[in-house]
C-alpha cells in the first residue's frame, strides 16, 4: 500500500515520533497507518527496555487539588533539559489527577489506571511521551490525601508540598494565603515531622544517644566543669605533652582555648570524656546540656515548632503562625500532616568525570 508524505505528517502528528522514524513505520506496515503505530509502539518499548537500566534522577513534581482531594506525584527522567519540558510537566500533572480520581492502591495500579482525560493507561502515556523524548522515564511515587489541602510546587517542579488541614474556612482567601506560607516553609525547612508527640519513644531514645555521644567526642562542646575534670584526668594519664599542658594554663580562661591546642590533645580529650561516659552522664550538668541540644533539634525537625520563616509577616513559631490566623478569622484551623517530595531524594546520581573521560579517548 502506498503512502504519501502528508501519510507520515499524520503519523507524525498522531504519536509526536520523528518524521524520518514515522516513514520508516509506514514502509515496514506497507502503508498501513494504524500497523505503522503499532510497530513505533514496539520499537519504543524496545528501546525503551535498553534504556531503562540508565540513572533517571532528574525529573519533575506533578500535582492536581479538587474539592475532596489532592495528590503529588513524582516523575523521573535522565536529564533536567526533559524535567523543564512542558509536556513532560504536563504528562507529572496529568498522572496527579489520575490518582485523585482513580485512587491507586499502588505503583503498578496507577501504571495500570486509565490516565485521566485520556483513554489510554499510564504506563501508556509515559510510553508515548518517552518516543518523543528518547530518555528513560520513570514513574517513581505519589501520594494521596483527602480533605482540605493546599500545595506549592517549589523551583518548576523541584520539590512539591501537600500541607492538609482541618477547618470551616477552606474557601477563605487567607486561609489560603496562610496554608501557602506554610506549604513554604516545609519546601525550605524540611521537617521530619509535624510536631514532638509523632516521634516514637526509641527514636527519641536514639537521638538522645546521639546526641550523648556526640557531646563526648567534642570535648570543646562540654560543660566547662566538666571539661576541667576530662582535662585533669587526661593530664594525670600522661596523654598531654608538655606543650599542650603550658597552652592549657596560659589559655585556659580563653574562649578560644582549643585553637591553641594539638589534634592530638583534643583526641585525647575525647578518649577519656567516652571511658568517662557513666560518670559524665550522671552529671546535672551535662544533662541539662544534652536536653538542651535535644530540644534545639526538635524545633528544628518538628513543623509546629519551627521558627516561622516569614518574620515579616509573624514573629514566632508555625504554631503560633496558625493560632495567629485562626484568631484573625474567627474559627478553629488544625494543621493534621504535611507531604514533602523533592524530586531524584535518594537516588544515586551518576558522577561523570569529563577531563578522565576525555584522557581516555586521547590514549
Amino acid at each position: 500500500m502506498a503512502f504519501t508524505a502528508k501519510d507520515v505528517a499524520a503519523l507524525r502528528e498522531r504519536t509526536n515520533v520523528g518524521m524520518m522514524d514515522c516513514k520508516k513505520a509506514l514502509q515496514e506496515a506497507d502503508g498501513d497507518m494504524d500497523k505503522a503505530v503499532e510497530i513505533l509502539r514496539e520499537k519504543g518499548l524496545a528501546s525503551a527496555a535498553k534504556k531503562a537500566g540508565r540513572i533517571a534522577a532528574e525529573g519533575t513534581i506533578g500535582v492536581y487539588t479538587d474539592a475532596n482531594a489532592s495528590a503529588l506525584v513524582e516523575l523521573n527522567c535522565e536529564t533536567d533539559f526533559v524535567g523543564n519540558n512542558p509536556d513532560f510537566k504536563a504528562l507529572a500533572n496529568q498522572i496527579a489527577k489520575t490518582v485523585v480520581e482513580k485512587r491507586p492502591a499502588d505503583l503498578d495500579a496507577l501504571n495500570a489506571a486509565i490516565i485521566a482525560d485520556g483513554t489510554v493507561s499510564v504506563a501508556d502515556a509515559i510510553q508515548e511521551l518517552f518516543l518523543k523524548i528518547r530518555e528513560n522515564l520513570k514513574l517513581r511515587r505519589f501520594a494521596l490525601v483527602d480533605g482540605t489541602s493546599v500545595s506549592y510546587i517549589h523551583g518548576g517542579g523541584s520539590v512539591g508540598v501537600l500541607v492538609s488541614f482541618d477547618t470551616d474556612a477552606t474557601d477563605n482567601a487567607d486561609f489560603i494565603a496562610m496554608g501557602k506560607n506554610i506549604a513554604m516553609q516545609v519546601a525550605a525547612m524540611s521537617p521530619e515531622y509535624l510536631k514532638e508527640e509523632d516521634i516514637s519513644a526509641a527514636e527519641l531514645e536514639n537521638m538522645k544517644k546521639i546526641t550523648v555521644e556526640s557531646a563526648l567526642n567534642k570535648p570543646e562542646s562540654l560543660p566547662k566543669p566538666i571539661l576541667m575534670s576530662v582535662v585533669a584526668k587526661t593530664i594525670e594519664a600522661g596523654k598531654w605533652d608538655q606543650k599542650d599542658i603550658d597552652a592549657y594554663e596560659e589559655q585556659k580562661k580563653s574562649q578560644y582555648l582549643f585553637n591553641f591546642l594539638s589534634k592530638e590533645a583534643v583526641a585525647a580529650l575525647a578518649e577519656t570524656a567516652v571511658a568517662g561516659k557513666d560518670e559524665y552522664t550522671a552529671n546535672p550538668i551535662f544533662g541539662k546540656v544534652v536536653d538542651g541540644r535535644i530540644n534545639k533539634q526538635l524545633k528544628e525537625i518538628c513543623l509546629l515548632d519551627q521558627p516561622f520563616v516569614r518574620t515579616d509577616i509573624f514573629d514566632g513559631t508555625v504554631g503560633g503562625y496558625i493560632a495567629n490566623v485562626a484568631k484573625a478569622l474567627g474559627t478553629d484551623i488544625k494543621i493534621t500532616g504535611f507531604t514533602r517530595f523533592a524530586k531524584g531524594e535518594g537516588i544515586e546520581k551518576k558522577s561523570d568525570d569529563f577531563a578522565a573521560e576525555v584522557a581516555s579517548m586521547v590514549k
